[in-house]
C-alpha cells in the first residue's frame, strides 16, 4: 500500500505540506491543472527552490489577485466553490471534510457556530488553494493512507483578526485535541490552522513512521527563518508491505431502512477514508416485511470511534454495533510492472512467498482503456497476462 508520511520538526502549514508533495514527485503541471478546476480566478502558484539551513527545499507561494475576491467567505461559500468545481467527488469531499473541521474548531473556540465562521485573507483563497493543493498532491501521488508524526506546538503571541492571541492559536489547539504534540521550545506560530486541519482530518495515524520502504522524499519550506531550526516540512512516500497471517479485527454494522440509495456511495468512501478494511451492504427484510440494509464495516480496533462517528453523520442510524472477528490473510504488496500498455500498479498476495494472485490496479486498467479507446475488458486481461508472466518468470 502507497503511504505518505508527513515528518513536522518545525511544523506544518497548508503551502509547506503541498511544497513537500511537489518535492516528492506530484506532477507541478498537473497539480496547476486540478487548480484551474476550481472556479475561482486571480490565483497563482510560484514555485521556487530555496535553502532552509542545511537543506534544499521547495517554496509554494500563493499569488492573490486582491481585487478578484471579497474580503472573506464563509464555510457555506467555500462548500459552494468546492462543489462547483469539476474535481474527482473524492478530492472535493476531502476538502470538503478539512474546512469542515476547521470551521467548527473556530466555532468551538470562538463560542459561535461554523456557519458564522469568516475565513479571511482576501477571501480564503491561500487557505482554499492550500487545502485543494494538498489533496490533489496526495492523489498524483497515489498515497492510499497519510500519517503524520508528533506536532511541535510553537508558543508565544501572534496578531489576527480577533486580536492578540496565545500560540497555539484557539482553534488550531481545537485541532490538535487527540492529537500527540510537543513543545520544542520555539517561540513562534509553527502550526497553523489550515496546516492543523489538513493533517489531523486525513491522518490515519500520529507517531513514529510505519515500517515502509521509501522511494521518495520531499521537502517543503516555510517562509519564516527561526533560530537554530530549519523551518521544513518533509514527506517520505513509499510502500508498506501488508504482512499475512491471522489478526483480530471488528465488524461493526448498522441496520437502515429509510436513507435514499445515492448517500451510499459517499457514505462508504468515508468509511474508507475513516480506516475501514473493507464495506459491504447486505440487503435484508425487517420487522413489518419492510426493506432494508445491514451496513457491515471491517476495522482495526483502533478505528472504531472515526468509523462509528462516520455512520452517525452519514446516515440516519441511531445505533452501532460491533464485534471482534477472525481472520487470515495472504501477505501482499503493491508492485509497479511494465506491460503492453505502459507501467501498471498491481496488488500482489504470496502464500509462503510463493505469488498467489497478480491484481493489475483497476483505476489504471479503466484510464489506459479509455485513453487508448480500448474495452477495458481487453486491457485488464492483457494486464493480467503480463503481471503474471513477470512474476512468475
Amino acid at each position: 500500500m502507497r503511504v505518505v508520511y508527513f515528518d513536522c520538526p518545525s511544523g506544518a502549514a497548508g503551502d509547506m505540506i503541498m511544497a513537500a508533495l511537489v518535492d516528492a514527485g506530484a506532477p507541478l503541471e498537473a497539480l496547476r491543472a486540478e487548480l484551474r478546476k476550481l472556479p475561482l480566478e486571480g490565483f497563482d502558484l510560484v514555485v521556487r527552490q530555496v535553502t532552509k539551513g542545511a537543506f534544499r527545499a521547495t517554496k509554494v507561494d500563493v499569488e492573490i489577485d486582491p481585487h478578484a475576491h471579497p474580503q472573506h467567505r464563509s464555510l457555506g461559500d467555500i462548500l459552494g466553490i468546492l462543489e462547483a468545481s469539476a474535481l474527482a467527488p473524492a478530492l472535493r469531499g476531502q476538502a470538503a471534510r478539512i474546512f469542515t473541521r476547521l470551521a467548527e474548531a473556530e466555532a468551538r473556540a470562538h463560542g459561535t457556530t461554523r456557519e458564522a465562521v469568516h475565513f479571511h485573507d482576501v477571501g480564503a483563497v491561500d487557505a482554499i488553494v492550500d487545502v485543494t493543493g494538498a489533496v490533489v498532491g496526495l492523489h498524483l501521488l497515489g498515497a492510499a493512507a497519510v500519517h503524520v508524526s508528533a506536532l511541535p506546538l510553537g508558543g508565544g503571541f501572534v496578531d489576527g483578526p480577533h486580536g492578540r492571541i496565545p500560540i497555539p492559536g484557539p482553534g488550531t489547539a481545537e485541532l490538535l485535541r487527540g492529537f500527540p504534540v510537543v513543545d520544542t521550545g520555539v517561540r513562534a506560530e509553527l502550526v497553523t490552522p489550515t496546516g492543523a486541519a489538513i493533517l489531523t482530518t486525513l491522518a490515519a495515524s500520529a507517531g513514529r513512521m510505519p515500517a515502509m520502504t521509501v522511494d521518495a522524499i520531499g521537502y517543503g519550506a516555510g517562509t519564516m527563518d527561526l533560530p537554530g531550526t530549519p523551518n521544513i516540512l518533509r514527506c517520505f512516500v513509499g510502500e508498506t508491505a501488508e504482512p499475512g497471517g491471522d489478526e483480530t479485527v471488528l465488524q461493526v454494522e448498522t441496520t437502515i431502512d429509510d436513507m435514499s440509495p445515492q448517500l451510499y456511495e459517499p457514505l462508504v468512501e468515508r468509511l474508507f477514508e475513516a480506516g475501514a478494511l473493507d464495506v459491504f451492504l447486505t440487503p435484508v427484510i425487517m420487522k413489518k416485511g419492510r426493506p432494508g440494509v445491514v451496513l457491515t464495516a471491517l476495522a482495526p480496533h483502533d478505528r472504531l470511534d472515526a468509523v462509528s462517528r462516520v455512520l452517525f453523520e452519514e446516515s440516519p442510524t441511531i445505533g452501532v454495533r460491533w464485534s471482534e472477528r477472525r481472520r487470515s490473510r495472504l501477505a501482499r504488496e503493491v508492485v509497479t510492472l511494465p506491460t503492453a500498455y505502459g507501467v501498471i500498479p498491481f496488488k500482489v498476495s504470496r502464500l509462503a512467498g510463493r505469488v498467489v494472485t497478480v491484481t493489475p490496479e483497476f483505476a489504471e486498467v479503466l484510464r489506459i482503456a479509455r485513453e487508448k479507446a480500448l474495452p477495458v475488458r481487453e486491457v485488464l486481461d492483457q494486464a493480467r497476462a503480463d503481471g503474471r508472466r513477470l512474476l512468475h518468470d
